[in-house]
């Protein structure tokens, strides 16, 4: 990579050194002139946001990705409510600048919605002068070292935020303008390329886990023998299993409970004071086939008092509600769990809970159209009991799950190596914008 001919003090600490024709200036200072704007968003409280796309769209910070927009959300205000408020009307084009983390003073240029827009107050929106590239602007605002300061200069316990004042008073550095489009124009390609190659390995974890669960879906319902007579089910959904297995609701070859959450007794009496017993939540669940640990624990007086249930060694725990229904994971130890999973603890003389854990994950669209579809999807305890499983052998189940467990591992494998492509991929981006930006690069035409 080449750099520049001189360089010189930028006198920002965050920056250092940067080329001689280059200059310093706060953020504030890039909105100086006609039609330009460096303000906040607007106070708008949720009673005040509508549904109903005829009305003028509001964007929150939850829009602000780094260095793009994200459509997500669909919450609208009145013309009377801009008319009451009186609104700050946001332009395509614009910049929008998140003052809340993560990561605090990422931005994007707002693209034509099709309708007016207006913003969230924890956005700022900035309308540069015309001798700043708005895209330049963008890159810069999508830089690591810049994440790293303002980050520091973040104020808040749970949820961190930059004041509007804070932030403009940041310096940062620019070239000319002609430069700051060869610069922008450089990113854009680069970063779209590296995005290309990121999406393209995203793509691949879904086709390894696509087969993954194929593999496994295979085995637990057709066995692992290619020589073995089949029969009809007579379970729409299963098709033909082989000869000798047997069909049984998961009440016949498992124990099934549900989770809970202890009840608040007094000031006094606090059951996660201290604790030191897993109690599981669907956040616990990683993607990975066990759980290795709670990010919240309970006491032993919560066990005495009989406030949760204690859950064998080897059991399956299996969310039940919400947008992770049918997420399974294996935990070897005894362990707690709240009202949303229900744990499954399989009678080992009739059914390895290894290969009820297969057959679980195997067949998870199965449990999807069990559960009860109203506000949010919902699989209870009864119908959980009544999820039909196969039921091999014994000593067939243990081939099996021997089987899944090595073609898993080297699906796995794979996956590990494609997630490491991901992240050198990442960083490399996160380098190169972070260089080029502070001009530690050059960019040659």
């Amino acid at each position: 990579m080449k750099q520049y001919d001189t360089y010189k003090e930028s006198g920002i600490e965050w920056i250092g050194e940067i080329p001689s024709h280059w200059n310093g200036i706060r953020i504030k200072h890039l909105a100086i002139g006609d039609n330009t704007l460096f303000l906040d968003g607007d106070w708008i409280e949720s009673k005040e946001i509508v549904f109903d796309e005829d009305n003028i769209r509001y964007i929150t910070t939850g829009n602000i990705g780094e260095g793009r927009y994200k459509e997500q959300g669909n919450g609208y205000i009145t013309e009377e409510t801009f008319e009451k408020l009186n609104c700050t009307e946001v332009f395509p084009g614009d910049l929008i600048i998140s003052r809340l983390n993560p990561p605090i003073g990422r931005a994007c240029i707002i693209p034509n919605l099709g309708k007016r827009i207006v913003t969230s107050v924890d956005n700022v929106i900035l309308r540069p002068n015309e001798k700043y590239s708005r895209n330049f602007l963008c890159h810069f605002f999508s830089n690591a070292k810049y994440y790293e300061y303002t980050l520091l200069e973040g104020r808040g316990a749970t949820m961190q935020r930059i004041s509007r004042s804070i932030l403009g008073n940041i310096k940062i550095v620019i070239p000319p303008l002609k430069e700051q489009t060869t610069i922008a124009n450089y990113l854009d390609r680069k970063v779209a390329e590296i995005d290309d190659l990121i999406s393209n390995k995203k793509r691949l974890l879904e086709l390894y886990e696509e087969e993954k669960t194929a593999i496994i879906n295979q085995a637990v319902t057709k066995g692992i023998s290619p020589k073995v007579k089949m029969k009809d089910s007579d379970v729409e959904w299963l098709g033909e299993i082989p000869e000798h297995w047997e069909v049984k609701k998961l009440k016949y070859v498992a124990k099934v409970q549900t989770g809970r959450t202890p009840k608040i007794q007094s000031a006094e009496i606090n059951f996660f004071e201290n604790g030191s017993i897993n109690w599981f939540t669907p956040a616990d669940f990683n993607g990975n086939d066990e759980l290795f640990e709670s990010s919240r624990k309970v006491n032993l007086d919560a066990v005495d008092q009989n406030e949760i249930e204690l859950f064998p060694a080897h059991s399956i725990y299996l969310v039940s509600i919400g947008a992770t229904l049918g997420k399974v994971s294996f935990f070897p130890f005894e362990a707690s769990a709240n009202q949303q999973i229900n744990v499954i603890s399989f009678n080992e003389g009739k059914c390895f809970p290894r290969f009820g854990y297969y057959f679980l994950v195997g067949n998870k669209e199965m449990i999807n159209l069990e559960a009860d579809h109203t506000t949010l999807p919902i699989l209870n305890q009864t119908k959980t009991k009544n999820l039909l499983i196969t039921v091999p052998h014994l000593k067939e189940q243990q081939s099996i799950v021997r089987h899944l467990e090595t073609e898993c591992a080297r699906i796995d494998a794979k996956k590990d190596k494609t997630k490491k492509l991901i992240d050198l991929l990442t960083e490399y981006r996160t380098a190169l914008i972070s260089e080029v930006v502070r001009g530690k690069i050059k960019v040659i035409n």
